[in-house]
């Protein structure tokens, strides 16, 4: 496979005790990662100043929260996070969440 194309399955994981991150790529001015969220695990509600944040839900659904919004979503969504704007997610469903994430510019 090329230096330049991956397939997010290669990257998908489990953690007992917090979910699962794999970077996919990470330049200058982009990050792109997965996050695997097992059932009952949290990406508690945090915050990026300085940097844009999206998750593209791939498989199963996710209790979202961005600044005063709750939604639950499954595949085919995007849900985004403005700079400094406050975010999160929760997997209350029976099956793995799993997400693909990019963040600009990207983490130091």
């Amino acid at each position: 496979m090329s230096k330049n194309i991956a397939n997010y399955r290669d990257f998908v994981g489990a953690k007992a005790d917090k979910f699962h991150k794999a970077t996919l790529f990470q330049g200058e001015n982009l990050m792109i990662g997965l996050n695997c969220l097992e059932p009952g695990q949290v990406q508690h509600v945090h915050e990026h100043a300085g940097q844009d944040k999206f998750y593209f839900v791939l498989e199963g659904v996710g209790l979202f929260t961005v600044g005063e919004e709750v939604t639950e979503v499954g595949p085919g969504h995007v849900v985004w996070a403005a700079a400094s704007m406050l975010h999160g997610v929760e997997n209350r469903g029976t099956e793995r969440l799993t997400i693909l994430m990019g963040i600009a510019p990207p983490p130091k």
